[in-house]
């Protein structure tokens, strides 16, 4: 009886290793089973565990968190504190639903060296809500009307960035010159102009500096790292990439807090270098559909699927974008596109090839996007020999006409139709997610991963990293190489959809190649997109 989809799927469920990696190309006849053994061997595919890293010992490290909203209070939550509403809530929801687990994740979370010793928030309300949920005997917490306070206070030895996006780099480069260590949110700056500044300031000072992209601690990504350097699908030409999103979370429309007001916000300190507008509790609170505070689709999303990627095949820069979208759903004042399609040119980037030399090498990276729909279209990359599709979990098909895999193929030992090599890290536990807009990011690898079985928060891993390199010294896996690469090709795309042309990159330069007549952080910044 040949070895079907669903026999491979029903294999999938009982596999109690670090997850299930299944071969499915063989029939389940002993002398397949045999083959089954001698091509796994062959192809010498692993599951790859994240890099083990030093404990953080010696006296706590001192963190200061800036911006305590919806991205501030759940990187706390990634460093052991949860405030006295989010614990209620999950309470709640465990008595309603007892396999709700979020909560018992938290408690048996490990427990990282720190104290949380200060919060800067601009919004009374949120500043009021830290200091009741974490000042106790054993954590005295102080609130800082200003980073620039803070970060001089001697108060605190590092600093926890999760503020609009065009407070990211004048943050983290007052911080880094001030030798205080930084986690920063994505996209790590606002502007080119601010990528460079901020290059230089992580590059001369003593501090540590990580991004926040904490797919790099997923397991499937490690492992998909390792299945491209084997060769095992060949030369990549393509990636195909996508966003999908279809509700008022996913397209920024979160909800405006009661309290909010000019006596209870900072406008001034809010709008920072941005237009000076009066106080508006919309831009305030849903400030990433605007291009004077947020990075749209391409600083915002884009980012993240360039450096999943990134980490993957360590393609760098692209030598040129195209983009190209619109506002075609979301008719609500926003000025960032809520449809958005990127092509990034790799015309030198090879992956290693089955054919002879020289043949194949350069890839396109397409990136698709809309906030208008909620299909799940999957992560592919697409190779001469093989083709991967990669989220959480990770599977490889063989391709019919590839060179590696051609007798395979042709003895019927290998079916382009079945996979090759399936990897479930989390294979024997139950994903609950609490959203559509949860589900896009736990199919991004963005919410959690799995170790020896047990499901652990990919923030938490990413920040207890960056601790550990703080303590420790050493590197972290999302430093200022990474996120200045991130940085410069997402500006690319956001240029290329503002000024309806191709962006070029001059590797040798390390710069955009010039535009006559145009400023690309003017353009960049602007209101209006040329036609």
């Amino acid at each position: 009886m040949s070895w079907t989809r669903r026999d491979a799927l029903k294999g999938l469920g009982g596999i109690p290793i670090l997850g299930a990696v299944w071969w499915a190309g063989a029939s389940s006849t002993v002398s397949k089973k045999n083959e089954r053994s001698a091509i796994l061997e062959q192809l010498n595919l692993k599951p790859s565990l994240p890099p083990a890293v030093q404990g953080i010992g010696g006296e706590p490290v001192r963190v200061g968190i800036i911006g305590f909203g919806i991205r501030g209070e759940q990187l706390c939550r990634a460093l052991g504190f949860a405030t006295n509403e989010w614990k209620a809530d999950m309470k709640a929801a465990t008595e309603e639903d007892p396999k709700h687990s979020a909560l018992k994740d938290f408690m048996g979370q490990e427990k990282l060296n720190l104290k949380l010793t200060g919060v800067c928030d601009i919004f009374d309300y949120r500043a009021n809500k830290a200091l009741k949920s974490f000042n106790s005997d054993d954590n005295k917490m102080v609130r800082y009307r200003t980073h620039q306070e803070m970060i001089r206070s001697g108060n605190v030895d590092a600093v926890v960035i999760a503020t609009p996006d065009h407070w990211h780099a004048p943050m983290a480069i007052d911080a880094l010159e001030n030798n205080i260590h930084v986690y920063i949110e994505k996209p790590m700056t606002h502007t080119v102009e601010e990528t460079y500044r901020l290059r230089e300031a992580a590059l001369n000072s003593s501090a540590v500096l990580q991004v926040g992209h904490q797919h790099r601690q997923t397991l499937s990504f490690l492992t998909a790292k390792d299945i491209v350097q084997k060769g095992t699908i060949g030369h990549v030409s393509l990636i195909q990439t996508n966003t999908n999103r279809n509700d008022d979370n996913g397209a920024w429309m979160y909800d405006i807090h009661p309290d909010a007001s000019t006596q209870t916000i900072d406008w001034e300190m809010f709008l920072g270098t941005a237009p000076k507008i009066p106080f508006n509790k919309n831009h305030f609170f849903r400030w990433r559909k605007w291009w004077a505070y947020g990075s749209g689709l391409s600083g915002d999303l884009l980012s993240h699927d360039y450096d999943r990627l990134n980490c993957v095949l360590n393609m760098g820069i692209p030598n040129s974008v195209m983009a190209s979208g619109g506002i075609y759903t979301h008719k609500d004042g926003r000025n960032v596109p809520d449809v958005l399609q990127v092509n990034m040119e790799f015309p030198n980037f090879s992956t290693g090839s089955s054919q002879i030399k020289g043949k194949e090498k350069g890839m396109t990276f397409v990136y698709s996007a809309t906030l208008g729909n909620g299909y799940n279209r999957p992560t592919v990359l697409m190779g001469h020999d093989g083709t991967m599709e990669l989220g959480n979990r990770l599977t490889v098909w063989p391709d019919g006409r590839s060179t590696r895999y051609a007798d395979m193929v042709e003895e019927e030992k290998m079916n382009p139709g079945v996979p090759i090599y399936q990897y479930n890290p989390g294979a024997n536990i139950p994903d609950a997610v609490a959203s559509a807009t949860s589900q896009y990011f736990a199919d991004k690898g963005l919410m959690w991963t799995y170790i020896n079985g047990a499901r652990v928060d990919s923030t938490f891993l990413h920040m207890r990293e960056w601790l550990s390199s703080v303590r420790n010294g050493g590197n972290v896996s999302c430093g200022i190489k990474e996120g200045f690469e991130e940085a410069i090709s997402s500006h690319m795309a956001g240029l290329s959809y503002k000024l309806g042309r191709r962006i070029d990159w001059d590797p040798s330069e390390e710069k955009l190649v010039p535009i006559e007549g145009i400023d690309f952080d003017e353009a960049l910044l602007s209101n209006t997109v040329v036609t």
